[in-house]
């Protein structure tokens, strides 16, 4: 007979990969051994594996529930039919707050997420090109010259830079608000790209994004 379910697995199977996901922020996906995790997750070896079979289940599982929060708070922020700027000012704000408190899980996703199996890569990439599109397009709505260049993509990654990266300086008491960042953003994007012109045309076929 399979083994039933106690009431508060999905809260302790929420805590362990909370746990992990610290675990291999701080010292790395590859030092991190099931023993090592489970002692983290302070629950012995054996129950652990009674939520995961290896620690490439809790990599998934932590990248994944990371990614679709965030799609999810974007998505849920997007309004297609404000101005370009107004949009991609809440854009921008709705995924900033969605890092907040999720600065480990940020920096294994950065890190780690090629570490997996290549199935297990491609599931969760086709999450970030869900994100990226979706900012791409608010981008072409500031600068409509980019729809369909070859500079779209440079210039839609580099606004993913800006964003990304702001985990390792960011502080919360540092006299910059999370409001304030997007602000900073949103108008490096409006500024920066008023005077790019669309120097590289797709070649025919390409995506210029995604």
């Amino acid at each position: 007979m399979a083994r039933t379910r106690a009431s508060d697995y999905d809260e302790k199977r929420r805590i362990i990969l909370d746990r992990s996901a610290e675990l291999f922020a701080a010292h790395g996906y590859d030092r991190a051994s099931m023993s090592r995790i489970a002692e983290a997750c302070g629950v012995s070896k054996a129950n652990l594996y009674h939520y995961y079979r290896d620690k490439d289940e809790i990599l998934f599982d932590v990248l994944r529930l990371h990614l679709e929060a965030l799609r999810a708070a974007v998505g849920a922020a997007d309004e297609p039919g404000l101005a370009a700027e107004p949009r991609l000012r809440r854009l921008v704000g709705a995924l900033l707050e969605a890092y907040r408190g999720a600065d480990a899980r940020h920096k294994v996703q950065i890190n780690d997420l090629a570490l997996l199996p290549p199935d297990r890569q491609e599931a969760l990439r086709a999450i970030e090109r869900d994100l990226v599109r979706l900012f791409a397009d608010a981008i072409t709505g500031i600068a409509p010259q980019l729809k369909g260049t070859r500079l779209l993509t440079p210039v839609t990654m580099s606004f993913f830079g800006m964003v990304n990266w702001h985990y390792p300086w960011f502080r919360e008491t540092g006299g910059l608000t999370r409001a304030d960042y997007a602000d900073l953003v949103t108008r490096l994007v409006v500024d920066g790209t008023a005077r790019l012109a669309p120097a590289q045309s797709a070649r025919p076929g390409q995506r210029a994004v995604g």
